[in-house]
């Protein structure tokens, strides 16, 4: 067994991981081909996926700073003679909220790396003076330049939810990045990293040359953890966990093919290995507001949610004037691809869905108060113990008395009373938020069932109907007729067929009928 090194929990620097004896997964090998194949680049990546780190391998790459490489991947198939100048952007600090403010930091920062590479800068605005930047850096130094910007977008979502403030914001970084276009000739190499994907037109200004490499198959593990990480080079750290445990919590990550590896969130991996808990430790590090509050306001079927699927454009459809749900939820971490189709030539589908154990579980959890579950935290104690004890007439009890607790005033102001998916959306967000291993629309050979729970040696199959639609009675039927159970019967675990009928008249389940085979 390896030695165990330190565990790089927010470490963003390159030198100090390898000179510092921490793990470090090598990524040279996808920037080794980034470098290769073209000059423009960006990449969206969710928050804490080690775009920060991935920009400062960059950085001491160019400036040939051979040391730190001497073991991966790149070092014997790189220059080391030629040496480049390094303009680093980074927004990751702070909260703008003016373009006063924004302007001010641009400043600050195009005057530091000015004194870093030893230019003067004559020009007053901010364009001017970028653009002075990138040219006297490349004739100082006899070398183009390289320009990496992390970040990018962080001061536009940090006002996402102030339409007017986060115009003015974007006005502000497109005047900045606007400079790109004309530098050509003294560039070397461009990558802009972030979370979100705004449009060219919006925030890019003719930087038509950009490629995206969020979506393609041959970055999908640029950040990230793959399986293969966690078995070796995190292998001291693996003894006293449920390995299997490991992949259903915290891997899942993909950015194309189903057939590529999936990754990990480090941060996430880094925190078990140090507190040895599960926990929602990526999901609790900073989930933002307004995207609760966009789910709720759109009436959002969440069972749905593990099987949302959408069109290409859908997913980079992102802007201050419109915020697909599609690309919300992908672009942010709390669904990623699960599946990619192309039906016909040129058109492309994906099914998205959660990544993860941790993801679904949270993201439901903080779901529950929109759906009318204030008390969420009370309600999900009693809901574990009666599946716990495999109590079904407890579980009947409690799922009557958490529609009876629905205020009214809530089922008459929001919106998302009015869908007939909301009665499976409680019903479903709550067993989730649990962390249950579900399946939502569970395919057999006769059709799907619409939810199944396996949960402490029991299999719960679950078929909800609303009775001013259907006949009373039907649910449970259904599930008989077509035999849902056929494909669990050889686990050897009970079977529980439960058919839950609602009324919207009354707003309350009228049937919850149950038979165990």
């Amino acid at each position: 067994m390896a030695t165990p090194l330190n565990l790089p929990i927010g470490v963003q620097s390159l030198a100090e991981i390898i000179n510092e004896g921490y793990y470090y997964v090598d990524k040279t090998p996808w920037l080794h081909r980034l470098i290769k194949e073209g000059k423009y680049y960006f990449l969206s990546r969710p928050r804490r996926f080690g775009k920060s780190l991935l920009l400062d391998t960059l950085k001491e790459l160019f400036e040939a700073n051979e040391p730190l490489f001497r073991c991966l991947y790149i070092h014997d198939r790189w220059d080391w003679q030629i040496r480049h100048p390094v303009v680093r952007i980074s927004f990751a600090d702070g909260v703008m909220q003016s373009r006063d403010t924004l302007d001010a930091r641009i400043e600050e920062m195009l005057s530091q790396q000015a004194e870093a590479l030893q230019v003067r800068l004559e020009n007053r605005s901010i364009a001017g003076r970028f653009g002075e930047l990138i040219r006297r850096a490349h004739h100082q130094h006899g070398q183009r330049v390289v320009v990496l910007i992390d970040e990018y977008d962080k001061p536009i979502l940090d006002n996402i939810t102030d339409a007017d403030v986060a115009r003015e914001l974007r006005e502000g970084l497109k005047n900045l990045y606007s400079v790109l276009k004309d530098a050509d000739p003294h560039l070397k190499f461009c990558l802009l990293t972030g979370v979100s994907k705004f449009s060219k037109v919006s925030l890019f200004s003719g930087l038509n040359n950009l490629r995206d490499i969020t979506l393609s198959r041959d970055y999908g593990a640029i950040c990230g953890y793959t399986d293969e990480d966690i078995d070796t080079i995190f292998a001291p750290e693996l003894p006293g966990l449920d390995r299997d445990q490991i992949r259903h919590w915290y891997n899942g990550y993909r950015w194309g093919d189903e057939r590529l590896p999936s990754v990990y969130n480090p941060f996430d991996v880094l925190l078990l290995f140090q507190e040895r808990e599960f926990r929602p430790y990526w999901f609790e590090s900073a989930t933002p507001t307004f995207l609760v509050k966009l789910l709720a306001e759109r009436g959002l079927y969440t069972p749905r949610l593990d099987t949302l699927e959408t069109e290409a454009a859908l997913l980079g459809r992102f802007d201050v004037d419109e915020i697909a749900t599609e690309a919300l939820l992908f672009q942010t971490g709390y669904l990623t691809v699960h599946k990619v189709e192309q039906p016909m030539t040129g058109y492309w589908l994906y099914t998205l869905g959660y990544p993860n154990r941790e993801v679904e579980a949270s993201l439901n959890q903080a779901l529950l108060p929109a759906l009318g579950m204030p008390r969420a935290a009370q309600q999900r104690i009693s809901l574990f113990r009666a599946l716990q004890a495999h109590d079904l007439p407890a579980l009947e009890t409690h799922f009557k008395a958490l529609f009876a607790g629905l205020p009214h005033d809530w089922y008459r102001n929001n919106p998302i009373a009015q869908y007939e998916g909301h009665y499976a959306s409680v019903f479903y967000s709550h067993l989730a938020a649990l962390g249950l291993a579900i399946t939502v629309e569970d395919a057999g050979n006769t059709g799907r069932v619409d939810m199944t729970v396996d949960f402490n040696g029991h299999i719960y199959l679950f078929e909800f109907k609303v009775v001013e639609q259907v006949p009373e009675g039907r649910a449970l039927q259904q599930l008989q007729d077509k035999g849902y159970a056929d494909k669990y019967r050889g686990q050897g675990k009970p079977i529980h067929l439960i058919g839950v009928e609602f009324s919207r008249e009354q707003r309350q389940i009228i049937a919850f009928d149950v038979l165990s085979l």
